[in-house]
């Protein structure tokens, strides 16, 4: 598969740019596929590209000193990771793994870090971005201070719903839903006891699985108010 303008152009911050510069950036370009579980970008290491997600879900994570994983954010279709080093031009900071198989597209960051120099929309968006990540971040530690763990999971479920339903009240979907085990590193908690609280959701018919590739969200108000502590489930 090769990389096209057409491709470069479904990407939010790639899309104002001419046709003409989009063509001269997809010759350098490349397409990457990973399994699942994949690692698409290595921690400690000083990258030269910048990874754009086609088609799947990536994660950030981490290691505490004893060796356990920690989820910090995750990356959804459209989205990029791997910018910090266009500004400090060090190495990545944390790695991003493969939740599903995905379709990637690398970016060479030397050609990014020209375009951001000379498009301010560029730039705008990259720092955009980067403070949504490190909101995101702050909300996720802020999950590991909650004392009630049935909370942490609703919130950890309130956050991947979709912002244009988050007001309707009504249903939603949630695709490609992240796996017990990867909520558990999330929230540094077990696997049983993500199990756990699902079931319970489920026995009270707030959620329900519609096959792998889909959670169906029967009650956002009620998850809601698990989520912020005003009910106990």
């Amino acid at each position: 598969m090769v990389v096209t303008p057409q491709l470069l152009s479904s990407f939010p911050i790639l899309r104002p740019l001419p046709e003409h510069v989009l063509s001269v950036l997809a010759a350098r370009c490349s397409i990457r596929k990973f399994a699942r579980r994949g690692v698409v970008l290595q921690a400690g290491q000083r990258e030269e590209q910048i990874c754009f997600l086609f088609e799947g879900r990536l994660q950030g994570v981490d290691f505490t000193i004893d060796g356990r994983e920690v989820g910090l954010y995750f990356i959804e279709p459209g989205d990029f990771c791997g910018e910090l080093g266009l500004f400090d031009f060090g190495p990545q900071p944390e790695f991003v793994i493969a939740l599903t198989p995905v379709v990637t597209v690398f970016v060479p960051m030397d050609a990014l870090r020209e375009l951001m120099l000379k498009t301010p929309g560029v730039i705008n968006v990259l720092g955009a971005k980067m403070a949504a990540r490190i909101r995101q971040m702050t909300f996720q530690r802020s999950l590991l201070g909650l004392p009630n763990i049935t909370q942490r999971v609703c919130c950890q479920l309130w956050i991947l719903i979709p912002e244009r339903d988050k007001n309707t009240q009504q249903k939603s979907v949630i695709a490609n839903p992240p796996t017990h085990l990867e909520i558990a590193i999330m929230l540094n908690i077990s696997r049983e006891t993500v199990t756990r609280v699902f079931q319970t959701l489920q026995n009270r018919q707030i959620v329900k699985r519609d096959g792998p590739a889909n959670l169906l969200v029967n009650n956002l108000g009620l998850l809601k108010d698990f989520a912020d502590g005003s009910k106990e489930l």
